[in-house]
């Protein structure tokens, strides 16, 4: 089998080879790590220092399994970071703030090739966090439930 480009990736402090192809091996596939690069892991320590005010309302909700499952904050996935991700049920969280308002179409490229590594989305705005939070948390709590059962 013939691959145009390798590139390495940083998975946990080991590197491991990841084709382009998004083709994962099943080691990694069975231990869920997800293929990440030096510079997102760099992108998400800064980020973690410098969350938005919705993000903080919404991880103070999602930390220390309060919803039954361990959520990671601003998480690297391949050149992308995620706001929240739950490693046990593979969701990611995003919470579109402003900076998402004209990117639609750069976000359905990342969020469909982070998708192809099997994790699901869920996003919220800044709108629904800040106005009706319970709402958000009865939407998560019920998206949990329904993947924990699969």
């Amino acid at each position: 089998m013939f691959f145009d480009e390798i590139i390495k990736y940083k998975f946990n402090y080991r590197y491991y080879l990841y084709f382009t192809t998004n083709c994962y091996t099943s080691k990694m596939a069975l231990q869920n790590i997800l293929p990440y690069t030096p510079e997102a892991r760099q992108l998400s320590k800064a980020l973690r220092k410098n969350m938005t005010e919705n993000e903080k309302i919404i991880w103070k909700s999602l930390r220390k399994k309060q919803l039954g499952v361990q959520f990671f904050r601003q998480f690297p996935i391949l050149e992308y970071v995620v706001d929240f991700y739950c490693k046990e049920i593979g969701l990611a969280i995003e919470i579109d703030g402003s900076s998402h308002q004209n990117r639609f179409l750069e976000d359905s490229h990342r969020q469909a090739r982070i998708e192809a590594l099997g994790v699901r989305f869920i996003r919220f705005s800044n709108e629904q966090v800040s106005n009706n939070l319970n709402a958000v948390l009865m939407e998560l709590t019920a998206t949990i439930k329904i993947l924990n059962e699969e």
